[in-house]
């Protein structure tokens, strides 16, 4: 069967191989303290007091630094990464006390292992490269709007949305559309275009559409989880800037389900004005501490 882009030109699809729709599982993977529909909000983490920490150059100093990277950095820029590998344990205690844990985490299972965790300071992120054991390799603090790995490597090695729309499984009515939709969008879609958004919640889908989908558009690296009011999935797929994104409420209901046609969900990014009051609040955690910086 040979469909025909509104370009004209033709798109190829041949039959599917296996796939699912993005993961479900692998909240293990996720840290959390708080439940699904609690509203996030800042609070000063505890940290420890002055003279308890009074040797504790290194920390300081990476602080100071950190603060004039959130204070340079605009959204859309690329990460601008602190290896604290090297770190000895009790500066590393520090600077875990400072950041702590935030409302998003994100797991990259690709070519490598990543688990990613937001701290309380929106923007400020702690990448964790993990082996096979699940020990951390390396362990890098970035300053990003989202984190380099996911703009940089989710769709390396994506693949053409093909699917065998003359073959459907049976009970699959209303998504063969949709795909014919996605594959001019994907190949449509540049860099700074509006996103495509496709309300799968207003569409009278049945679980074998939604399924069939999911083969058609894989799984992907990413994985991302944010919990505020609510809980937030968002999974990449196999294809290129293509996103699955669904939201539940405190009730952990689905309550909106989407695909989007775009780099990176506006979701998952740190807004600008969210940079801002972390710069304004990672200064007043390094005032604590008498760490002197220039505004």
């Amino acid at each position: 069967m040979e469909i025909k882009q509104f370009s004209g030109k033709p798109i190829d699809i041949p039959v599917v191989g296996e796939g699912s729709q993005p993961k479900e599982g692998g909240d293990e993977n996720f840290n959390f303290d708080k439940p699904p529909g609690e509203m996030y909000t800042y609070d000063m983490p505890l940290i420890p007091e002055p003279e308890e920490v009074e040797n504790l150059d290194v920390a300081k100093k990476m602080l100071a630094e950190l603060f004039y990277a959130v204070k340079g950095y605009t959204a859309g820029e690329p990460a601008v990464p602190f290896n604290i590998s090297d770190m000895d344990p009790a500066n590393v205690d520090l600077v875990n006390q400072v950041l702590n844990e935030g409302e998003v985490s994100v797991i990259y299972e690709g070519d490598m292992s990543i688990q990613i965790q937001e701290s309380v300071l929106t923007g400020i992120w702690r990448v964790r490269h993990v082996n096979e054991e699940g020990i951390a390799t390396r362990d890098v603090v970035e300053v990003a709007d989202i984190p380099a790995i996911v703009r940089e490597n989710t769709f390396i090695g994506s693949t053409p949305l093909i699917a065998d729309l003359q073959n459907l499984p049976e009970g699959v009515l209303n998504s063969p559309p949709l795909i014919i939709e996605l594959a001019e969008k994907i190949e449509e879609w540049k860099l700074g275009d509006t996103p495509h958004v496709i309300n799968l919640t207003l569409l009278p889908l049945s679980e074998e559409d939604l399924s069939f989908l999911g083969h058609c558009l894989g799984v992907g690296p990413i994985t991302i989880l944010s919990r505020g009011y609510g809980n937030c999935r968002i999974g990449s797929t196999a294809k290129k800037n293509v996103w699955w994104i669904k939201f539940y409420n405190s009730d952990d209901k689905l309550i909106l389900n989407t695909i989007e046609v775009v780099d990176i969900p506006g979701v998952a990014l740190a807004a600008p004005e969210d940079l801002t009051d972390t710069a304004d609040r990672l200064k007043e955690i390094l005032d604590v501490y008498s760490i002197v910086v220039m505004q």
